[in-house]
């Protein structure tokens, strides 16, 4: 394709040539093919310009760069390429590859989840119900990839525009017509998702996360209602809001919106959950609707399932299923890796979930949980947490008072400390968990902190390894370390029962 053609819609500042036959582009100049276009632009931790020679020693046939600085330098060093001046350069990079994929986004109904807890769970769930009636879908998270019946890793939430679109790209070779995918407030505020129309968006709370990046609580919020106002393109046909979040579901629903939207909740929406029973490994309610009752049953566990259930219900609806495929879809779905995934208990005594909360308002909530679950009368419920490095340090002390004011014992150790000192960050934490009543024991590593808490436990009590979740890696100051909570669990269970 000729660079001009594959220029399309990009908002061009200078130019020196727009003859070049281009074949791909890229941001990164180590992925760099000959013929592709390189993309030069700065990222949130390093700048793409500094690696143009790189770039063109690897055969990059054009060069777009969003610094004047750049084009006025390298443009007369490096003559016999074309070098492009844009405005932006996430924007350019994501109508180049739109442009180079003849536009696989026009070719999916995109379902997009922002929030701050939820996300994962919610478009699992949305996914698995529109696999049930036999549609082919892309599923694109912070778990893992689907790409049809391809499982591939994830390495970011929200992909670059670039790596995003080849996945779109891929699905739509593979068949599918649907793509479900979670929106962070990360990618929403860099433009990541650049052009890519929602169909149908679902906002499940706020809480606070992600300061370090972001801030303030406002502009954290502004960043999520982005994707509700279109980055690039049309805002969502459909918007499924969660009517119980107070901070964040409420006052969406108090912006101007010009368009549908379905509310969902316990206490407040159109759609709610009533008659809930929780129990481990199933929950069960009454799906009220406007447009009459359907009973729910989903191996998912706890009271935060109900809210996700619901959210994908929701979507569900606005991408034409009906309640009944919805409930049907429900009832067979599996554990979502890292959500409340029960490990197991040996002889059944002992209850070991593994969850990603890293927050505190997602570890209330999961001691909340964990609480309403343990034995009447006798369980306790012991937590294992950490905070993560190099992050928002001011959530550490709400996250050890959240952890010691739902738990029996808390057992505290590292999360991801990576640059910082474990023993500052659990200092940190150490602060809000002697606020409560909850015994604590202080174990730096991870794995004997696992093996501590399970020792500990007896039978009727549920143990919660909270923080990381589904990773597969422990990122420390000066490498990245194998490290799976799940695995550690069902090892020290097999040892223990």
């Amino acid at each position: 394709m000729w660079i001009y053609e594959a220029l399309r819609g990009v908002e061009t500042l200078e130019r020196t040539s727009s003859t070049a036959d281009v074949t791909g582009v890229q941001y990164d100049s180590r992925q760099i093919r000959p013929g592709d276009v390189f993309v030069a632009m700065r990222g949130e931790t390093t700048d793409g310009n500094r690696y143009i020679t790189e770039a063109m020693r690897e055969g990059a046939r054009v060069v777009v760069t969003d610094s004047r600085e750049v084009w006025e330098q390298d443009r007369r060093k490096h003559v016999a390429v074309p070098f492009y001046l844009v405005a932006n350069g996430r924007r350019a990079l994501a109508g180049l590859a739109a442009n180079l994929l003849d536009h696989p986004e026009r070719k999916l109904a995109v379902s997009a989840v922002t929030g701050t807890n939820g996300k994962t769970t919610t478009a699992f769930i949305l996914e698995q119900m529109l696999r049930s009636v036999g549609r082919r879908c892309v599923l694109v998270g912070t778990i893992e990839t689907h790409v049809g019946e391809e499982v591939r890793a994830s390495e970011h939430t929200t992909p670059e525009s670039r790596d995003l679109l080849s996945l779109f790209a891929d699905g739509v070779d593979a068949g599918a017509t649907e793509a479900v995918m979670e929106m962070s407030s990360h990618a929403l505020e860099q433009e990541r998702v650049w052009g890519v129309h929602v169909d149908v968006g679902v906002f499940t709370n706020l809480t606070q996360d992600h300061l370090d990046y972001h801030g303030t609580m406002e502009r954290y919020f502004q960043a999520k209602l982005r994707m509700f106002r279109g980055i690039g393109a049309a805002p969502p046909r459909v918007a499924v809001v969660n009517a119980d979040d107070v901070e964040g579901g409420a006052r969406l629903l108090r912006e101007e919106l010009e368009f549908e939207v379905l509310t969902y909740g316990i206490e407040a929406g159109e759609y709610r959950a009533e008659k809930i029973q929780l129990g481990v490994g199933e929950t069960r309610f009454e799906w009220k609707t406007p447009a009459g009752v359907m009973e729910m049953d989903s191996p998912l566990t706890g009271r935060v399932n109900v809210y996700n259930l619901l959210a994908a219900a929701c979507a569900g609806l606005a991408r034409g299923l009906s309640m009944e495929e919805i409930a049907t879809g429900v009832r067979a779905m599996r554990q979502v890796p890292g959500r409340f995934q029960v490990v197991g208990g040996g002889r059944g005594e002992v209850t070991v979930v593994v969850d990603y909360a890293h927050t505190d308002d997602a570890l209330r909530k999961l001691t909340v949980l964990a609480r309403e679950l343990v034995r009447p009368g006798g369980g306790r419920v012991i937590t294992v947490f950490g905070c993560g490095g190099d992050r928002d340090r001011t959530k550490r002390p709400r996250m050890g008072r959240a952890a010691g004011d739902g738990s029996d014992v808390v057992v505290l150790t590292s999360d991801n400390p990576r640059t910082e000192e474990p023993e500052a960050i659990l200092a940190e934490a150490l602060v809000g968990v002697r606020q409560t009543s909850a015994r604590c024991v202080i174990e730096v590593d991870r794995r004997r902190a696992i093996s501590v808490a399970i020792e500990e436990a007896a039978a009727g009590d549920i143990v919660l390894i909270a923080g990381k979740g589904h990773e597969k890696m422990q990122i420390l100051r000066n490498e990245t370390v194998p490290f799976d909570d799940v695995a550690i669990a069902e090892k020290i269970l097999m040892e223990k029962f």
